[in-house]
């Protein structure tokens, strides 16, 4: 499946993740709420991104979506940049610092093809955003590019082998007498925007292979525990009994590695 970056613009232009509670109250209380939501769904995110870490350091968000995390690196101090492939993100960026009286260089920018010069930022975050890119690896390649020497990557990108990947690729493509379809093709058609990639971690080291020190684990999320209300255009029966009977405790003890983010560190030394 071939796919460029306009039709995943036009994907993300439809809307983001919490974009209908954040467009209810397009103010302070809207932004705490959407807030709350995304860490309570995701609290992997503040530990992984480190947010009072950096203070006074440079640091470039890629995909900044709705603006939560951006506001945090604001909040904790960071001079800080963003870029994201839509309008519709920056804008939302936007209004939501100037709300909160913080300060960002936001730009609609292209992940493959950065506007910043080499060795400028001592952070590049990503979450979630770089699977999306139809030339991850020249995404990434980016990623090195900017960063100083001694500077930290922290990227987050899908994992292959999660529970979401098998609930998938068994209702899209077992359940419909359709059991060759791979399940980077599942990923690509069914999960998010159109030729969304999802990765091993031999290959997430390839990814990363320009960098000196990397360290990579997978985790659980609420999509893998079916949790959350997330996924809704997957909605139907057997979602509805599976998240009924979904044996959540067992997952957690010994499934522990079979979910879908893969949290990236990757340090450029040299």
């Amino acid at each position: 499946m071939t796919t460029d970056k306009q039709q995943v613009a036009n994907f993300w232009n439809q809307g983001s993740c919490g974009e209908k509670l954040y467009l209810a109250h397009p103010d302070r209380r809207g932004y705490e709420e959407h807030a709350k939501l995304r860490y309570e769904l995701e609290p992997l995110i503040p530990p992984f991104a480190e947010f009072p870490a950096t203070a006074g350091k440079r640091v470039l968000e890629i995909g900044v979506g709705l603006g939560a995390d951006h506001q945090r690196f604001a909040e904790a101090g960071a001079e800080l940049y963003g870029i994201d492939l839509t309008e519709r993100a920056i804008d939302h960026t936007r209004r939501r610092l100037d709300a909160l009286g913080l300060r960002s260089v936001l730009a609609v920018g292209d992940a493959e093809d950065l506007t910043f010069a080499n060795n400028s930022f001592d952070v590049v975050y990503s979450w979630g955003v770089l699977h999306h890119s139809p030339d991850s690896q020249r995404a990434i390649s980016e990623v090195f590019r900017v960063l100083k020497v001694g500077g930290i990557a922290r990227i987050m990108i899908y994992s292959k082998w999660s529970l979401v990947g098998v609930m998938l690729w068994t209702r899209y493509a077992l359940l419909r007498g359709r059991p060759w379809i791979s399940l980077s093709a599942i990923y690509a058609q069914h999960l998010e925007s159109p030729g969304t990639k999802a990765y091993t971690v031999a290959q997430a080291r390839r990814l990363m292979r320009e960098f000196q020190e990397v360290d990579i684990a997978t985790a659980l999320t609420h999509g893998d525990t079916l949790t959350s209300q997330a996924g809704q255009r997957h909605e139907g029966t057997l979602l509805r009994v599976a998240r009924k009977v979904w044996p959540r405790t067992l997952i957690r003890l010994l499934l522990g590695d079979f979910g879908l983010f893969m949290l990236i560190k990757a340090r450029k030394t040299g």
